[in-house]
């Protein structure tokens, strides 16, 4: 045998042949899948490094693309991060691929599998929240991950991204209650989720500053949908005599289901009822008439993700949870009025 001939890489087969396993078992450890078990991933890849293969849970291996973990891509607001985080990742040189998670707040089970075979530059998970057991095989993996908008209340060990809901929520209400409404009514997000409890917080915050009733039953649970909410929206309003002069809907797309609602009753927004949202969505000010709603700094929280796990790649930060909350802002456009009763 010549030197050159014994100095050659092995095949796979015979590192196969080598630590006793099968040829199978090596490719899945080469190719970073999940499903081997410590001892033999450990046997298997001490081979690997002495043959000089680069297994792809080694961060010098990651694919330059920032995957997007989002419930679905059937509403405004979710196109609307997604146009956020590909407008940021243009500046970092990388490209965006997408996930629909099926669920709300978490991926399916076949996610983290096929996440650690893709190995991408980061992950931005949108609504979602993980477990220990996820967090730490991301890591294990060198996969960097921002949460944003987390559905729960993150981890010590998750980086996190959020708007200041429950100020904004407060800054919403306050604007009704300058306009002299004194019924006020909610139609809240799912409770599961962080932002909806912290809007509702909020919500019960400012009218409790302004010494003005909380009313359980002007306050009504819904998704963040427009159909979702519009059979809420027709109870709150059916009933002239007992119904909320001002409604904060919270979210732009609830809204959308509320003026709906008022439609089909012949209610006239805003001489009879004030409307403000949360998020101001491109189609908030194409609305008739235009949202008056809170602005959600979308772009700037894609922005903040994508540079966390940037610096992450790059070494300018340590391996421990960031989180940022930014600011919102009050949008006042022509859905609100004074109350026609202020001035009695």
């Amino acid at each position: 045998m010549t030197r050159h001939q014994s100095q050659r890489r092995k095949q796979l087969s015979d590192i196969a042949e080598e630590t006793g396993f099968s040829l199978a078992t090596v490719s899945k450890v080469l190719n970073g899948r999940s499903d081997v078990a410590p001892q033999t991933r450990e046997i298997i890849s001490r081979a690997l490094e002495k043959n000089h293969y680069v297994r792809r849970n080694n961060p010098a291996a990651h694919s330059e693309y920032i995957e997007v973990v989002l419930q679905s891509f059937d509403t405004v607001w979710s196109l609307e991060v997604l146009r956020g985080v590909l407008k940021s990742a243009k500046k970092h040189g990388l490209s965006v691929i997408t996930t629909e998670s099926g669920s709300r707040t978490h991926p399916d089970d076949s996610w983290m599998d096929g996440v650690i075979r893709r190995s991408p530059y980061g992950v931005i998970l949108v609504f979602s929240k993980l477990s220990a057991v996820e967090h730490s095989r991301l890591n294990e993996h060198h996969i960097p991950y921002v949460i944003l908008d987390p559905a729960g209340n993150p981890s010590s060990q998750d980086s996190s991204i959020q708007a200041d809901d429950w100020n904004g929520a407060i800054e919403a209400t306050r604007h009704l209650i300058s306009l002299g409404h004194t019924q006020l009514g909610i139609i809240t997000g799912p409770r599961s989720m962080l932002c909806a409890r912290a809007r509702l917080d909020g919500f019960k915050a400012a009218l409790a500053e302004a010494g003005l009733e909380y009313y359980p039953r002007f306050t009504k649970e819904g998704d963040f949908t427009a159909d979702g909410v519009i059979d809420s929206a027709l109870d709150l309003l059916r009933d002239p005599q007992n119904r909320p002069t001002a409604i904060f809907g919270s979210s732009d797309l609830q809204c959308m289901g509320i003026y709906e609602a008022a439609r089909q009753l012949n209610i006239s927004i805003p001489y009879d009822l004030s409307v403000v949202g949360f998020d101001d969505i491109q189609t908030a000010r194409y609305l008739s008439p235009q949202l008056t709603t809170v602005r959600q700094p979308i772009e700037d929280m894609a922005q903040a993700a994508l540079d966390i796990i940037v610096n992450l790649h790059k070494g300018t930060q340590q391996h421990t949870s960031q989180r940022a909350i930014l600011p919102t802002r009050l949008i006042v456009r022509d859905s609100t009025a004074r109350a026609r009763n202020a001035d009695d």
